[in-house]
């Protein structure tokens, strides 16, 4: 098969190692010294180089803020029957595109990153797949991810936005929170340091990342539940009400398992 990939950024150099050896695979970006280090694979500055090319599918590894962007400038140097993909953790804007399109297309969203994750050894992590796609693109996906040995569940994209709001926003609001309140520390414990390198890796992602995950339709929600649980704490240990924390820390325990 010949894959395109667009964007030699963390993760298009990951797909780009990840196929290359059992595809023909080539990666466009318009920075050339971004391709510099792009291994086993044909490397295009310019998206006339595409027309000869001619994928049979294209993955969309471009920042999320240049997702749909990368898209529009790529299409008129498709064949009708190229498969379109996206690995977007945002999907904002994504169906009502693949919808006038004209392609057939998948959307996956690999729930891991280079700034967490071991890219070598991915078997705890999860990917999802958007149920309103192609069929031989799915199947292309699955195949991959099985082979990753990741946990793999199929959504519908409001389905996929919804759970992005619970297993994204409220870490990042939680992780934005402590940092907005940090000082230095001379001597830091245990606990602390491991914030610490949580609210550095995150803060080292893309503004626009952070700030379309958090302007999901349904963070609000997601973000009265934090400040719900906090005013609750903040009153237990204001009263000093020992059978209220016993039955806050019980519950916390509880939803853990």
């Amino acid at each position: 098969m010949k894959i395109l990939i667009l964007g030699a950024g963390k993760m298009g150099s990951f797909f780009s190692d990840l196929l290359s050896f059992e595809h023909e695979v080539a990666v466009y970006d318009p920075d050339p010294k971004r391709l510099r280090f792009m291994f086993n694979c044909q490397r295009f500055e310019k998206l006339e180089e595409v027309d000869e090319f001619q994928p049979d599918l294209v993955i969309n590894a471009a920042t999320v803020k240049y997702t749909l962007e990368a898209f529009k400038a790529v299409l008129p140097h498709l064949p009708e029957k190229t498969i379109l993909s996206d690995i977007a953790s945002v999907k904002t804007g994504l169906k009502e595109f693949y919808d006038e399109c004209g392609h057939p297309y998948v959307s996956t969203h690999p729930m891991f990153g280079p700034t967490f994750a071991s890219l070598s050894n991915l078997s705890n992590e999860n990917a999802i797949i958007i149920s309103e796609g192609d069929h031989l693109g799915k199947v292309f996906f699955r195949d991959l991810y099985n082979r990753l040995k990741l946990h793999i569940e199929e959504y519908t994209f409001a389905e996929h936005d919804l759970t992005i709001a619970y297993s994204l926003s409220i870490p990042f609001a939680s992780t934005l929170v402590f940092a907005s309140n940090m000082k230095h520390q001379d001597a830091p414990g245990t606990t602390f340091k491991k914030h610490m390198a949580i609210a550095t890796g995150l803060m080292g992602e893309d503004d626009y990342l952070l700030s379309e995950i958090l302007f999901n339709p349904h963070t609000s929600e997601q973000l009265q539940n934090i400040s719900d649980k906090l005013s609750e704490l903040k009153e237990i240990v204001e009263t000093h009400d020992n059978e209220r924390m016993k039955n806050f820390l019980d519950q916390a325990r509880a939803n853990l398992k």
